[in-house]
């Protein structure tokens, strides 16, 4: 039966059309051409193929494509691709077949089908955004994976629309707190261990060392630490104590008593025992050398040796005039031991967090203030300079007038004695406090979701932590039953998901209203 001159037909071609066998519409050939073949196949023995490969694109010979996803089949005209021609099939459609080829995973000419072996569902949005000229993205769908696939497509992520825009960036912002994250806390290492010397002895020490919940043991060594980075904090207190009070005095500084030289010393080889075995353990010693808590445990314990050895130069040789100063300054550094108790608490690591993903917003927070307190302080000097006995004899005198009004603090040491000066302080004072308001409530929300979310983070690894146990039927110890512990870290990750959920969907509904 012969075809419609509306069908698509498998012709032998004439020379008014391009050289080779394809898929043509019949309005390429006259209707005497059409066979009347059940098969519609030419022979490769024909005499209408040649050697040579055509330079037309793919929209001169088509009239629909076949884009293949992922197995899922979908049709579509040239005309509706080529409106995007900045995207991926927007060039398919007007290209050579050399250049599809290249656009795309695979071809079928003969069929008019492109093959690409990507997301099937995110396919879906990508053909809405061709038929409507809008780009929206579904709640339960990966926002990272979508992104990585609207960009293959050649879709820019400015496409997607504004009702769906809020949401999305919501997310990619969640996907770089957790990048942040991995920075400022170690990572597991248990994979590290397979292949390497003595991997069950590593194991082992490494759940010593950084899994207080995996054992007793481990949960003794985590509170020992967290005891010494205490003592060592509460250590360096009555040191400057004892100093104001009149100590004993050396050339180098001040020479503590025996008591807290002792403890200076017995915490200061705790910190690097407990650093020297976690760097032996891991295998990856780069990148435990450009993790964030292993540098703040080295920042914490370097100063200690290098001022002994700073105070043995000093001892041997008298040209060393600002030894003691150096040794001051070295001393400061020992406060950074404190940020030693972020590794064990959720809140510190928190904050922390929150302060690396709202950089931006204590930036423009920082800048408000700056603007307003130059701004301020050069008024009131102009308004109180001329007052006899005056303490705002300059602009820069008036800054600190200016930072502790519209901060809140207000000591009272500077302060304006006209009228209209004190109409001014006031007008900072209310300023400062509608600057320092915008953010905060901002940072409140992200500090409240990284806390739920290291909670969580904590509950989980506990609760993987006792199922493992429970695999390898490990005993948990006099009086401990693996099962009910098991049981526990299921109802805790289930409280927290469930407290996490509610604190999204009430942010939700508040930036709904």
């Amino acid at each position: 039966m012969i075809r419609s001159l509306k069908d698509t037909l498998v012709l032998p071609l004439s020379s008014s059309c391009p050289s080779s066998t394809m898929i043509l519409p019949s309005s390429c050939v006259s209707g005497d051409e059409v066979y009347s073949t059940s098969s519609s196949s030419v022979s490769l023995d024909s005499s209408v193929f040649f050697t040579e490969t055509p330079s037309y694109s793919t929209a001169d010979f088509l009239e629909f494509f076949v884009v293949n996803v992922g197995g899922s089949r979908h049709v579509l005209s040239p005309d509706l691709l080529a409106s995007h021609p900045e995207t991926r099939l927007g060039k398919l459609a007007r290209c050579s077949r050399e250049s599809a080829l290249e656009l795309c995973d695979d071809a079928d000419f003969l069929e008019n089908e492109f093959f690409f072996d990507r997301n099937s569902q995110t396919f879906q949005y990508v053909m809405n955004f061709y038929r409507t000229g809008r780009l929206h993205v579904r709640e339960e769908l990966c926002e990272i994976s979508f992104l990585q696939e609207i960009q293959y497509w050649g879709i820019d992520e400015h496409r997607i629309d504004a009702c769906c825009r809020e949401r999305y960036h919501r997310r990619k912002e969640q996907k770089e707190t957790l990048d942040i994250q991995r920075e400022f806390e170690p990572e597991d290492h248990d994979e590290d261990f397979v292949g390497a010397a003595f991997p069950a002895l590593r194991r082992r020490l490494w759940d010593l060392l950084e899994k207080p919940k995996s054992s007793r043991a481990a949960g003794t060594f985590g509170l020992l630490s967290f005891s010494f980075v205490v003592l060592s904090v509460v250590n360096m207190v009555l040191i400057s104590v004892d100093f104001e009070e009149g100590f004993e005095e050396s050339d180098a500084g001040f020479d503590a008593p025996l008591l807290s030289v002792v403890l200076e010393h017995v915490c200061m080889v705790w910190f690097t025992v407990e650093l020297a075995l976690r760097f032996l353990c891991v295998r990856d010693k780069a990148g435990f050398s450009r993790s964030v808590p292993n540098v703040i445990d080295l920042l914490a314990v370097l100063p200690f040796y290098v001022m002994l050895a700073v105070e043995r130069l000093h001892g041997e040789s008298a040209e060393l005039v600002s030894v003691g100063r150096v040794v001051q300054v070295l001393r400061l550094f020992r406060s950074l031991r404190m940020l030693k108790l972020g590794r064990h608490s959720t809140g510190l690591k928190s904050l922390g967090l929150t302060i690396a993903q709202c950089y931006e917003e204590v930036g423009i927070l920082l800048l408000f203030l700056a603007v307003g307190i130059s701004i301020f302080s050069a008024v009131i000097f102009a308004l109180e300079h001329d007052v006899p006995a005056t303490t705002f004899t300059s602009v820069p005198a008036a800054w600190w007038w200016a930072t502790t009004s519209m901060t809140t603090v207000g000591y009272g040491d500077v302060r304006p004695d006209t009228a209209v000066g004190k109409l001014l302080a006031f007008l900072c004072i209310l300023s400062g406090i509608l600057i320092l308001a915008l953010p905060i409530a901002l940072i409140n929300e992200r500090f409240s979701s990284r806390y739920f979310g290291l909670q969580v983070k904590e509950a989980a690894a506990q609760h993987a932590e006792m199922l493992r146990m429970l695999e390898r039927g490990s005993v948990g110890g006099v009086g401990v039953n693996l099962r009910d512990a098991y049981a526990r870290s299921v109802l805790e990750m289930m409280r927290l998901h469930g407290e996490e959920r509610a604190s999204s969907r009430s942010s939700v509904e508040d930036d709904l209203w």
